[in-house]
């Protein structure tokens, strides 16, 4: 059995991150598993902009962003397999990969980075009533057709979900040559970033229908028509409100799902929120050695994000590698003596989970999600009921991250928290 000091699961920009921090971190035998012919992931189909803003203060495409990482990994000497696809890690860290070169390989590491991004939820988990046609596929099935494989999924569209994914791809199938009728929403606003919806839908004049969604889909060997209904606020349909869009094809964006059957089987602890890790700020999740970062952790909605939150992920594994190699860590330290970090009212979840104040950086950036549109708020951090800190932000959005800063300086000042909360309130 080959032993390893790291091993990363996923050669995404949440992988290839998570593996240059762990070299940098002093790690020496790294092994970097990839499923997919080439390192990048999904970076390598969005060829549109926008990316690096944060990370390399430069606005690039997915490739070229994909492009400065794996560079610094071969600089680096990272070693990496690719077309090799990991079919189980024990809660020991025995990782068990296959590929057409080396067959079935059991591999041994000190630390586990989780890196395996997400999917895309399918037309199977929305019970949208028709037949099965030709036409239907996901927002990032058909970003893939366009991008690489240079095939037109149809000229007549219609989309579901106002994701990211499926604004881009409103603008790039318009570019095309094909004719976007319309993005249908479930929700009273848009899944996706303001930018997007004002450089991918706007600019091009395409109808966003909130409170909307596909009620039927037509044609039985390809799709020829969608109908859009409106819904209430439970999200059902509201009769007499349809209104039928020929089309040949229907594109859905309606969401991501964090890839964690590897974490289920290195038992590790899962968020019913998220879909993905319960992490502390170490990024370490319940199973001692096992980290995990990206969009397998929770669903980003900036590239630069899943970068920054992998290399901590990445340098966290390094020290916990170092410590065990010194002695000095025999067991992972229970979640009970660490703070609990709660979100408040209209706050989804946040991540990280734990905080072990006295092990904390200088700084950790808490992120988290809204459950609705907020104007004109205040986003603050309470330490068991106390207010500590507070910023006023002028728009919160589900479509986009919210953050609270928390310093050590400030936590240390109170001993043996409970419970960090992040509420927002009102002015």
């Amino acid at each position: 059995m080959e032993s390893y000091d790291v091993i990363i699961i996923g050669g995404g920009p949440a992988g290839l991150a998570a593996a240059a921090a762990a070299k940098e971190g002093g790690m020496e035998k790294i092994l970097l598993l990839e499923r997919d012919h080439e390192l990048g992931g999904i970076l390598n189909q969005c060829i549109h902009n926008g990316f690096g803003l944060h990370t390399f203060q430069e606005e690039l495409t997915g490739p070229e962003y994909a492009a400065r990482y794996i560079q610094e990994i071969e600089r680096l000497q990272i070693d990496y397999w690719l077309n090799t696809m990991v079919t189980d890690i024990s809660p020991v860290r025995e990782v068990t990969a296959v590929n057409s070169k080396r067959g079935v390989t059991v591999l041994k590491a000190e630390a586990v980075v989780l890196a395996m991004g997400c999917r895309e939820r399918p037309r199977g988990a929305l019970n949208i009533p028709g037949f099965r046609p030709a036409g239907i596929y996901t927002a990032g099935t058909a970003q893939r057709l366009v991008n690489i494989e240079g095939c037109m999924p149809g000229k007549e569209v219609v989309i579901l979900g106002s994701g990211d994914i499926g604004l881009i791809m409103a603008r790039r199938m318009t570019l095309e040559g094909a004719h976007v009728k319309a993005v249908a929403e479930l929700m009273p606003y848009s899944g996706g970033l303001k930018r997007n919806i004002v450089q991918c839908l706007e600019d091009y004049g395409i109808p966003l229908k909130l409170r909307h969604t596909v009620t039927q889909v037509k044609g039985k060997e390809r799709v020829e028509a969608v109908v859009l209904s409106q819904v209430d606020e439970r999200g059902n349909p509201i009769a007499g409100t349809e209104e039928e869009y020929v089309c040949d094809t229907l594109l859905l964006s309606v969401g991501l799902i964090p890839e964690n059957e590897l974490s289920r089987q290195a038992k590790v602890k899962l968020n019913p929120v998220t879909g993905g890790p319960i992490t502390d700020e170490s990024f370490q999740t319940s199973t001692e050695g096992i980290f995990a970062c990206g969009n397998v952790l929770h669903v980003h909605d900036l590239v630069d994000f899943v970068s920054e939150e992998a290399s901590l992920a990445g340098k966290h594994a390094a020290e916990y590698v170092k410590e065990k190699q010194k002695k000095q860590k025999t067991e992972r330290k229970s979640w009970e003596n660490c703070t609990l970090i709660g979100a408040g009212e209209k706050i989804r979840y946040t991540v990280p989970s734990f905080l072990d104040v006295q092990k904390m950086e200088e700084k950790v950036a808490i992120r988290f999600r809204v459950s609705d549109v907020l104007e004109n708020r205040y986003v603050e951090v309470l330490a068991d009921g106390e207010l500590i800190k507070r910023k006023k932000v002028r728009i919160l959005t589900p479509g986009e991250m919210g953050e609270a800063v928390v310093k050590k300086e400030e936590l240390i000042k109170y001993p043996d928290i409970a419970v960090l909360q992040i509420r927002i309130k009102e002015e």
